[in-house]
């Protein structure tokens, strides 16, 4: 009793959020004089950038995420809420928060990290994303991974050629990384895996698609290693539509440059857009509706209040940080020192954040990435090495990092995926027959 209330005495540090900054501030505060409340809608952390692993049945969706309870589970200053933060009343210094029991927890704090990250954002067109689901999550991961295989499956049975076509026509909407990773992982799981599988069907014919409104793909990266992208992609046999933005996506397609693409799975991988933080604390944001922040991380003239990662608009150099996990990670751990200081010793002065740049990486593909660092430059088989190395290091659990580690050696000397399975929910409703045992007329 005494220990549970010298623990409720001490500053409480809500977080909102269980992604890489959330998790990197709860960590660095292990040791701090403070009690901290995680909250977040999922229970479990989600390693965003293998998402499209799960998408192309590369891993299951355990080998990516970790529940937030284990992550935390031995940090006996940490507590875990499962709920959706609706609003922040900053003047009560309130967290409102709605959980499965009731819309209305109000959860005090003394300061407040947000690191909610950021959701789709289809620039004004919503009505795409009926036709275009994108990747953000792990139900998204696994839709798309049902739609990509449901399309193979259902092509096997389709009788007329043209539909038959569309079926096995994959379209990416966005040439940034995850565009890239996805159209090179589905190259393969049609190119490879899948090659022998089928008897109607052969996979290798499957058309893939990936527009980009630029002038080129992974356009932050160096105008050398965007272009080796896309020819490692058209080696594969992905078709880029570079310069030429979708203008329309629906039931049947894409229309691109004034051209329809018919196809039956669209997939979104290019814009992003934060969550309602500004709305939340009233503050001034950027063009696309990220938070501007101080040198601290703090917002406006609120000294216990910060935002990071995605969500958050920060200047280095006269230039933005990047929104990626490296830059959330920092700044988490950066938050965690400046608040575990103030526990210890009060107001103090704390030098301004500096993000130190780890340089950028993309899979093309088996065997090949690219990657810069500085004024490094590398694609190809090291690279490729360099960011599987990565990707397993910075895994929230040690048992992930092993199973993802063996199940990518199985994959590669195989040339299998881990888990082609088709799951639905029992008693949801069923798709549509799109095209399926049609009579040869065609359209």
């Amino acid at each position: 009793m005494k220990a549970q209330s010298e623990q409720s005495a001490l500053p409480h540090v809500v977080i909102v959020g269980g992604g890489f900054g959330g998790l990197a501030v709860a960590r660095s505060l292990r040791k701090a004089p403070v009690r901290i409340t995680l909250i977040d809608r999922t229970n479990h952390h989600l390693f965003q950038p293998l998402l499209y692993q799960v998408a192309t049945a590369v891993l299951t969706p355990g080998q990516i995420a970790a529940p937030i309870r284990q992550v935390l589970g031995s940090q006996e200053n940490a507590s875990v809420i499962m709920g959706e933060v609706t609003g922040v009343d900053t003047g009560r210094q309130e967290v409102i928060v709605r959980t499965a029991d009731r819309d209305d927890h109000h959860i005090g704090f003394d300061s407040l990290v947000v690191a909610t990250g950021v959701q789709h954002s289809y620039f004004g067109r919503d009505d795409f994303a009926k036709y275009a689901p994108g990747l953000k999550s792990m139900a998204d991961a696994t839709d798309v991974r049902n739609k990509v295989l449901q399309a193979f499956e259902t092509a096997e049975v389709e009788t007329n050629e043209r539909h038959r076509d569309e079926l096995l026509t994959f379209v990416l909407v966005g040439g940034g990384p995850t565009g890239v990773e996805m159209a090179g992982a589905i190259a393969e799981l049609a190119n490879l895996t899948m090659r022998k599988d089928f008897r109607r069907i052969d996979p290798r014919r499957a058309r893939i698609v990936l527009v980009e409104a630029g002038p080129r793909v992974l356009s932050a990266f160096e105008e050398s290693l965007s272009l080796k992208a896309q020819a490692r992609l058209r080696s594969k046999g992905v078709e880029l539509r570079l310069g030429q933005p979708v203008e329309h996506i629906d039931a049947e397609g894409v229309i691109v440059g004034g051209e329809r693409i018919f196809s039956r799975t669209v997939i979104w991988t290019a814009g992003v857009t934060p969550s309602p933080v500004a709305q939340w604390l009233d503050a001034p944001t950027d063009r696309l509706g990220r938070v501007r922040v101080n040198g601290d991380l703090t917002v406006g003239g609120m000294a216990n209040v910060f935002v990071i990662g995605d969500v958050a608009y920060y200047e280095q150099n006269g230039r933005p940080v990047p929104g990626v996990a490296p830059v959330a990670i920092q700044q988490g751990k950066y938050v965690g020192g400046v608040i575990a200081a103030r526990a210890k010793r009060g107001p103090v002065a704390m030098p301004v954040f500096r993000y130190n740049d780890k340089g950028a990486m993309a899979v093309v593909g088996r065997n090949y990435a690219v990657m810069q660092f500085r004024r490094w430059k590398i694609a190809g088989y090291l690279a490729w090495l360099v960011w599987s190395g990565v990707h397993v290091l910075f895994l929230a659990l040690p048992n992930l990092r092993v199973s993802v580690f063996l199940q990518w050696i199985w994959s590669y000397l195989s040339k299998q995926r881990g888990s082609r399975l088709i799951v639905t929910p029992h008693g949801a409703a069923k798709a549509e027959p799109v095209g399926a045992l049609t009579s040869p007329e065609g359209r």
